[in-house]
């Protein structure tokens, strides 16, 4: 395999059977208006391996996570992974219907993945850090 294919492999990802329901919910209702971003988080989704909420070990990008990341280019941002409704990005709250939200979900820590700017220029990144956040819906 050449370099440039290894560098074009994604990673193994894993999903909480949760997000995987939310997430292929909100892929499926912008299908129509969105299909080119309704088809890359459908995609991520189809590659992931999907486990119980609670077996979701430590250290794994969900929904909520506050995680760093560092790119290829020396950018290095710390940002949560929100839905839509929830994106801020003053606030580095990125939207899962981003290229790079769609890219994050499932990622563990110490891995990298190549991801398409919204300007079509491919980049790399590596996840440094990732904490939980507590779920609203917990609190």
């Amino acid at each position: 395999m050449s370099e440039s294919q290894q560098q074009r492999r994604k990673p193994a990802i894993t999903i909480r059977q949760s997000d995987y329901i939310a997430l292929t919910r909100l892929a499926e209702s912008i299908a129509d208006r969105n299909p080119a971003v309704s088809e890359e988080l459908l995609s991520e989704l189809d590659r992931a391996k999907v486990v119980d909420d609670a077996r979701l070990g430590d250290g794994i990008i969900r929904m909520g996570s506050l995680l760093r990341y560092s790119t290829d280019t020396g950018e290095n941002r710390t940002v949560t992974l929100v839905f839509p409704g929830e994106a801020d990005i003053a606030e580095d709250r990125v939207s899962v219907l981003t290229p790079i939200g769609a890219a994050l979900i499932g990622l563990s820590q110490g891995q990298s993945i190549d991801w398409t700017t919204r300007d079509g220029r491919v980049q790399r990144l590596t996840i440094e850090h990732v904490e939980s956040q507590v779920e609203k819906s917990a609190m």
